[in-house]
């Protein structure tokens, strides 16, 4: 067993992660509040504050607890949440219901009716079928609920196919065939409890470019000035969603968020100039941006398995269950062994999860020093869709999350127990 007192250790947001591994225990997932505040932040000075009638809503489905929900609504920002388990927790977190967005390609009459009768700032239609199914509850509930109506641009993303949205052929948002558009925006215009804002497109996720922002931006546009010359309507809002790529490995491209938002801003005013039309009030919604590099993963390694002239196989204590990005669509990750983070890599190392599965590999081929067990692996970058994906696969417990604050450390979800795993089950017999 490797003594970690006598390497100099990775310190994340100022804390030492062997240390945090020892008294917590391994998986863990951290997070630092001061990562995620910077990120608000940066999104109120360069968006919100520095263009005109504008808004921003965290994409909770990135990472959702009650302690993010008070984050977020203390650096003012709004909450975009996709299902019904994510708008309880808001609500039971308390965060004001007129800046939360409700997504979702499948709502359920369920989800749908704890919006409207919660008084949700808007509920982003995906379906026409949805807009019956709001005024049958709003009728009901004696509500007039106001939302946007979610189209697919025809535009994709340079990302992996699993995370483009934004494309002809998806699954999310109504087509933009005329007839077919024309009779959501008909019946919403008709409606005595729907009120339409206008609309929201949503590219794909973990873009490097603004290429395909501008190119949606200019479908819809052109969308806003035929509705306008058509029907007389004026759309006061367009949701541009998020999708803002941030950095896992060298490989990556960051850019800084003005680059998308200065460009976003820029074509649409340029093409409300062109046609003529008022500028809408814009919104975004990054939830990777601002989470993502926020948080880190520490394992303890276990067994290391060397096969002489083929590959050294290090696995870990976790793997598929809490990080099943790498096998859902070959998610790339950087790491450090924590506890030797002075001693030079030379060597390769494929670091595997502790699943029953051949594809429960975290890291092919990381540079590492020499290992051994009881080491600290702590994986880079997994603040976004770690936490909010885990599973109990192989019944394995999820992880603790840990919260970094200026105020010391926070467990903000507790670790789960094998009695936690049981807690639900009944036995007939």
């Amino acid at each position: 067993m490797v003594n970690i007192e006598q390497s100099k250790s990775y310190k994340f947001a100022g804390y030492d992660t062997v240390e945090l591994a020892k008294k917590y225990g391994t998986p863990l997932y951290v997070l630092s509040e001061e990562i995620i505040r910077s990120r608000c932040r940066e999104i109120k000075t360069d968006f919100l504050d520095k263009h005109k009638n504008t808004k921003a809503a965290y994409a909770s489905k990135a990472f959702l607890t009650m302690t993010m929900c008070k984050i977020i609504e203390s650096e003012g920002l709004g909450l975009d949440v996709v299902s019904g388990g994510e708008l309880y927790t808001a609500i039971k977190a308390g965060f004001p219901m007129d800046k939360v967005m409700l997504h979702g390609n499948n709502k359920s009459y369920d989800e749908m009716e704890m919006a409207i009768a919660n008084d949700v700032g808007r509920i982003i239609v995906d379906h026409i079928d949805e807009l019956y199914m709001i005024e049958d509850i709003a009728a009901r509930l004696s509500k007039t609920v106001k939302i946007l109506i979610r189209v697919a641009p025809g535009v994709g993303g340079n990302t992996h196919k699993y995370i483009t949205t934004g494309q002809k052929d998806s699954k999310f948002g109504i087509p933009l065939a005329k007839e077919t558009i024309d009779e959501a925006v008909i019946k919403a215009m008709n409606s005595r409890h729907i009120e339409l804002m206008g609309f929201h497109f949503h590219v794909g996720s973990n873009l490097f470019e603004n290429d395909s922002y501008i190119a949606a931006i200019d479908v819809v546009m052109n969308l806003y000035r035929r509705l306008k010359d058509d029907f007389g309507f004026i759309a006061k809002e367009i949701n541009t969603g998020g999708g803002f790529g941030i950095y896992y490995t060298k490989n990556d491209s960051v850019k800084p968020l003005k680059y998308y938002t200065d460009s976003i801003m820029k074509a649409i005013e340029d093409k409300c100039k062109e046609l003529e039309i008022d500028i809408p009030t814009v919104i975004i919604e990054p939830g990777r941006w601002i989470v993502g590099e926020a948080g880190i993963t520490l394992y303890t390694i276990g067994a290391v398995k060397e096969i002489p002239d083929t590959r050294t196989y290090a696995s870990v204590d976790g793997g598929l269950p809490d990080n099943p990005r790498p096998a859902l669509y070959s998610a790339k990750y950087e790491a450090v062994i924590a506890n030797k983070y002075d001693h030079k890599p030379d060597r390769k190392v494929t670091i595997a999860g502790k699943c029953c599965e051949s594809g429960d590999i975290l890291i092919w081929d990381l540079d590492v020093p020499q290992i051994e067990r009881g080491d600290i692996l702590a994986v880079l970058s997994t603040g976004a869709y770690n936490y909010s994906m885990a599973s109990n696969y192989n019944r394995i417990p999820r992880p603790a999350v840990l919260l970094l604050t200026k105020d010391g450390e926070k467990i903000i979800v507790e670790r789960e127990t094998y009695d936690d795993l049981l807690s639900k089950e009944r036995v007939p017999f």
